[in-house]
């Protein structure tokens, strides 16, 4: 690249991930002279942003620009890279999508990036998404896109198909192959892995140590370590917040992964995704209080972890500790700005579109999640073939669910979104068609005011609200 690239956070006021973000990009020495431009509507959680980030920059004597706006289209305005890690509706919204469902059967762990967690946290984005596709078409039309919002596959799906070139990124398989490394006493800078799949629910197909399969071991010590109704003890407490390498066993990943063994003990491969949120993904493993706890025995609540976040104390704790390391996370999308911007070749796993069938046995208009190239040409997506046919069938399950969704979006048939939502493995195990429908439609109810007026129940009140994204709190992932 010629010039200093412009690198734009939009929803760069949330707390923990945009600011390490940051970090990341600035650990880069090419990217050190790029401007930064810092986006929220929130101004004041902004300023919290903003201040740490130049800070930062001071410290290190650093020739980086940061700006900061509330203005969207200005944030856009020749930017070379775009960075989304925003939700829109912020804690409270998510409270709807976990504790409606639950009142129906459906307990979510997570509920952010599949079933009706996921299925509305997209859709109430949908008119953000809509007005940054709108501004960026005129004002960066050339820009790479980096997606970290979920839900991950919906969201990355539909930005594309609103005529944005972006990736989707997400730090599930850079985590998953560093447990199994440490699991078996292996540097992980000593083994090598091939993953394909769809977003937290990718598959680790290979996984080596040099001409070593690791994988007879790997199925052995997983099988004697996680075991149904026995909990592990001794465990790491969690965050919510995965940017970094885990340095041992936590209450999220590791600790116990009866799900992801029994998954692999059954259809021949492990998951991606930690137990906790894997078990979201399929019918088998939450279907009663009683099952959950054989399999899960120390309960992890995302919904909570958002809801007791300390913002300040957690930008205030990574600034001391970039000050100290100016040094990457475990996150792809610095190395894909610096990879763009020098040309240096990088390998990250990235989700993409499959059209033209990346993963042959997974539909066209599906999101999947391989590893891809990126050079000066930037994101190119590796060609991975056929997954094993057990897994494609697993993965179908929910691209289904994904696919129907970015459908109802784009074409507004509400319709649409109560299919997605029935089709839900984990909806279906606990379900009636009746009972999913008068679910998703308490969840229209709920939130109706973020959700596109084509998508609203007839009669509501804010069909001619002024847009959700000039007016609802953004909160980052």
């Amino acid at each position: 690249m010629a010039h200093s690239p412009k690198i734009t956070i939009i929803g760069a006021g949330g707390f923990v991930f945009p600011f390490r973000l940051i970090g990341d990009l600035l650990s880069f020495p090419a990217l050190r002279d790029a401007t930064l431009c810092l986006m929220d509507l929130d101004a004041d959680r902004l300023d919290r942003v903003a201040g740490a980030a130049r800070e930062l920059v001071d410290h290190h004597g650093l020739p980086t620009v940061v700006e900061q706006t509330t203005d969207r289209r200005a944030a856009l305005d020749g930017a070379d890279f775009v960075i989304i890690t925003f939700q829109v509706g912020g804690v409270e919204s998510y409270r709807h999508d976990v504790e409606i469902p639950r009142r129906y059967g459906v307990d979510q762990t997570v509920g952010d990036t599949v079933g009706p967690g996921g299925v509305f946290r997209f859709l109430r984005s949908v008119r953000a998404y809509q007005e940054i596709a709108a501004d960026a078409l005129e004002v960066c039309p050339d820009a790479q896109f980096i997606n970290y919002a979920n839900p991950m596959a919906m969201a990355t799906a539909y930005l594309n198909a609103l005529g944005l070139r972006t990736v989707g990124l997400c730090h599930s398989v850079q985590g998953t192959t560093r447990m199994l490394a440490r699991t078996l006493g292996v540097p992980y800078d000593e083994v090598s892995y091939r993953c394909a799949g769809i977003n937290h629910q990718a598959w680790v197909l290979e996984f080596r140590r040099g001409a070593e399969d690791l994988y007879p071991r790997l199925r052995q010590v997983m099988a004697e370590r996680h075991v149904r109704g026995r909990a592990a003890a001794d465990l790491l407490a969690d965050d919510g917040d995965h940017s970094e390498a885990a340095l041992a066993a936590s209450t999220y990943e590791g600790g116990n992964e009866q799900v992801r063994t029994t998954l692999m003990n059954h259809f021949g491969y492990f998951e991606t995704e930690s137990s906790h949120h894997a078990s979201e993904y399929v019918p088998w493993f939450r279907k009663d209080p009683e099952t959950v706890l054989e399999y899960l025995p120390e309960r992890w609540d995302y919904y909570e972890i958002c809801s007791a976040h300390d913002e300040q104390g957690d930008v205030d704790e990574q600034l001391e500790r970039l000050k100290a390391d100016l040094s990457p996370s475990v996150e792809y999308g610095a190395s894909i700005v610096n990879a763009v911007v020098t040309g240096v070749p990088a390998v990250v796993y990235g989700n993409v579109p499959n059209a033209g069938r990346v993963i042959t046995n997974l539909p066209d208009d599906a999101c999947v999640e391989v590893a891809c190239l990126v050079d000066a040409n930037g994101v190119q997506p590796t060609s991975f073939g056929e997954l094993p046919p057990q897994l494609a069938a697993i993965n179908r399950t929910n691209v289904n669910v994904q696919t129907l969704a970015v459908r109802a979006a784009l074409t507004g048939d509400v319709e649409h979104v109560h299919h997605a939502v029935a089709l839900d493995p984990l909806t279906s195990a606990h379900c009636t068609l009746e009972q999913a429908r008068a679910m998703t439609d308490e969840l229209l109810e709920a939130h109706a005011a973020l959700l596109p007026a084509a998508l609203r129940p007839a009669g509501d009140a804010s069909s001619s609200a002024s847009s959700a994204v000039d007016r609802d709190p953004v909160l980052a992932r």
